[in-house]
């Protein structure tokens, strides 16, 4: 990766992980009862029977009521379990609230563990981002898994990145590995971007 792109997305990342940590209780929870809204909306209008998501932290739109409420609804959900050689395994969501402790200090499902090729059978993606640009390129917080993951997958579904409604920004930094999305979910909006 160039230095520049490299300097420009650490200082972009250091700022966003500023403003993801001002925010307060209330303004989380609010955020997390519109992402799930919004979820909710995406998935019936896709139709998806399966889906990917991931588990939020304490300071990511919240994804975990969402999760809850689709297992609940009978939607397969695969979680993301982070792997030493910067692959992603998957389990399958149970609707409990029980995690571990993954290798970077992320939240991670407990239960059986699937391969990589168990994404093969979603009918869409949900994955976090630190930002998206206005073209549905996505800026992740650096470790790569998921640009690897969608940018080895054949048939790669509609992948949709959830971000507070700030981070949807004119232009993010990028490199030849980064991955667009298909479109980016907020707490107050779905937005679906040009293919560029």
């Amino acid at each position: 990766m160039p230095a520049e792109i490299d300097h420009a997305k650490r200082a972009l990342r250091a700022d966003l992980r500023e403003r993801r940590a001002l925010l307060s209780d209330q303004q989380r929870a609010a955020a997390e009862a519109g992402i799930t809204a919004r979820l909710d909306e995406l998935i019936a209008a896709r139709g998806a029977r399966s889906v990917s998501c991931f588990l939020s932290t304490t300071t990511e739109p919240g994804t975990r009521a969402f999760i809850r409420a689709a297992v609940a609804r009978g939607i397969r959900v695969l979680l993301p379990i982070t792997r030493a050689d910067g692959l992603l395994d998957w389990a399958v969501a149970d609707g409990d609230d029980e995690v571990n402790i993954g290798l970077h200090g992320l939240p991670e499902p407990t239960g059986e563990i699937l391969n990589p090729m168990a994404l093969d059978e979603v009918d869409l993606l949900i994955v976090p981002a630190a930002a998206v640009d206005r073209s549905g390129m996505r800026m992740g917080w650096g470790r790569g898994y998921f640009d690897r993951t969608l940018g080895s997958m054949q048939k790669c579904p509609p992948v949709y990145a959830v971000v507070f409604d700030s981070e949807i920004l004119d232009e993010v930094p990028r490199d030849v590995h980064d991955q667009p999305v298909t479109g980016a979910v907020t707490p107050l909006r779905t937005v679906v971007f040009p293919l560029s």
